[in-house]
């Protein structure tokens, strides 16, 4: 681990100091929102640009690579957004702030994607779980940080949005720095959708909802609290929770997926989530019980994308894997996209506490699903002694075709090659 971190300090501590700006930007969106007198409905529908850039930023940044290379893609789009987050504070409109969520999207998207295939190639067979890892705490540092800068300055004026902008264009000079050599860049055509689906409908339909959960809770957890009457210092302990929970679990849930039939974990966690939902639902008057709440609904939704993504490779020959993370990035980003927007609806008919409706019920869906596949077919989990397969990399719902690519990669070094896949759909 020591030997990687002296490697990658660079590569990481960059995408530390992109992660802080990323996640207070989307938190005073919220706040900020709410101070310009946006609805609900209007602050749902910015929170959604946002993943309908990132989603089609997954599929262009990889063509734009190609043509002039990483180290122009990633200063060009850093340079881009940095100038977003110094605009929204100028431009207090909502088709503006629509229009640079969107690019916004887009510019983190290509820098993930440029970030990861560097920190993929610095990676060798022995270190790339550790890697993952690594890239995981430094993500999620990173956001659970940038809670903390919300409390320094008045969301009503710009200081809050300067800081962001200046540490995202901090972040790329460790990185470009740092960088070596240029790596050999590849990817892979996502598998067809309907193929995917008749491989692991568990899996297909469950990255469906977890993105739309996700993306809630990413989203609009600012506009919960600022709609809820929170303090901003509670706003930001809030979110704070739910990226703990979800760093936290991510361990417990990777050592179990590797050791038990991993429907019944992905059941459990659906369970879990639904029930903290319920906490917070109910216990909204008490601010103790919503930051349980929210730990608790992090730690249950964030470790199911890799949750999902090894229980999915579980029916794939190893050659299939990649083509297969495409098509579940994919879907995933579809989710992501619904997901503020749902939100929205919700809470305009029911008021703040339909956040928690709104998660409680997606989590309940994921839950029910896994125990109907379970009646359709057998596990393919082998109760041995001697079973040690690892094939759980822990990785974020934020992370782009590259880094899941990594993952498939660790899988595929790592599983028993001695099994083949099932023919059966699950």
């Amino acid at each position: 681990m020591l030997q990687v971190l002296g490697n990658a300090w660079a590569l990481l501590a960059g995408i530390f100091l992109l992660m802080i700006g990323n996640g207070l930007q989307g938190s005073l969106i919220g706040i900020r929102g709410s101070i310009e007198n946006f609805s609900t409905g209007e602050l749902s529908v910015i929170t959604s640009a946002y993943f309908v850039g990132f989603l089609f930023g997954s599929r262009v940044a990889p063509e734009m690579i190609r043509r002039v290379g990483h180290v122009r893609v990633f200063a060009a789009l850093g340079s881009l957004i940095s100038a977003i987050l110094i605009l929204y504070p100028t431009i207090t409109e909502v088709w503006a702030w629509v229009l640079l969520r969107v690019l916004f999207g887009l510019g983190f998207s290509g820098v993930y994607v440029t970030a990861e295939s560097w920190l993929n190639d610095s990676s060798t067979n022995e270190t790339r779980g550790q890697a993952l890892s690594l890239y995981l705490i430094a993500q999620m540092a990173g956001i659970v940080a940038s809670q903390m800068l919300l409390n320094v300055a008045d969301p009503a004026g710009f200081i809050l949005f300067i800081i962001p902008s200046v540490l995202v264009s901090l972040s790329f000079a460790p990185i470009l720095l740092s960088v070596s050599k240029t790596p050999s860049f590849e990817t892979t055509k996502p598998m067809k959708l309907r193929e995917l689906y008749g491989i692991s409908p568990l899996g297909f339909v469950g990255m469906v909802l977890l993105g739309a959960i996700f993306a809630a809770q990413f989203g609009m957890a600012s506009v919960y609290g600022t709609e809820a009457g929170l303090s901003v210092a509670e706003i930001s302990a809030l979110v704070s929770a739910i990226f703990l929970g979800g760093m936290l679990f991510q361990y417990p849930f990777g050592w179990l997926s590797d050791r038990m039939d991993r429907r019944i974990l992905i059941m459990a966690s659906g369970v879990g989530g639904a029930i903290a939902g319920i906490i917070g639902f109910f216990g909204s008057n008490y601010f103790e019980a919503v930051l349980v709440a929210g730990f608790v609904m992090g730690g249950m939704s964030n470790p199911l994308y890799a949750l999902l993504i090894a229980y999915t490779n579980d029916y794939l020959a190893t050659e299939d894997m990649a083509a297969a993370s495409g098509g579940l990035i994919f879907v995933n980003g579809l989710g992501a996209i619904l997901g503020p927007i749902l939100t929205g609806w919700i809470m305009t008919i029911i008021g703040p506490n339909g956040f928690w409706a709104y998660l409680s019920i997606l989590m309940a869906a994921v839950s029910a699903y896994a125990l109907f596949r379970m009646t359709q077919r057998t596990s393919v989990y082998k109760e041995e002694d001697d079973y040690d397969a690892v094939s759980y990399a822990p990785i974020l719902p934020t992370a782009t075709p590259i880094a899941v690519e990594a993952a498939q990669e660790y899988y595929a070094e790592n599983v028993d090659t001695d099994d083949e896949p099932s023919d059966e759909s699950d």
